[in-house]
């Protein structure tokens, strides 16, 4: 597995702890936001950051395509 790919599972393991949702959930709503392409285009920025900065930066994103997209 490679750092991008386990990076992406380090956020949505970090992302369902937070927020207190089952994994399946958490990828559900990662997948309904694109946050996945979102973490793989912004990899080298965000994986030099703690848990809860990019936990943040995630819920930021994601009220960002809810705001955009209704």
């Amino acid at each position: 597995m490679g750092s991008i790919s386990l990076f992406k599972t380090f956020c949505l393991e970090q992302y369902k702890e937070r927020h207190h949702i089952s994994g399946k959930e958490a990828f559900q709503l990662f997948d309904k936001n694109d946050v996945l392409s979102y973490l793989n285009d912004c990899y080298e920025p965000l994986h030099t950051q703690g848990a809860g900065y990019i936990v943040d930066d995630i819920d930021e994103f994601i009220r960002y395509k809810k705001e955009k997209h209704g």
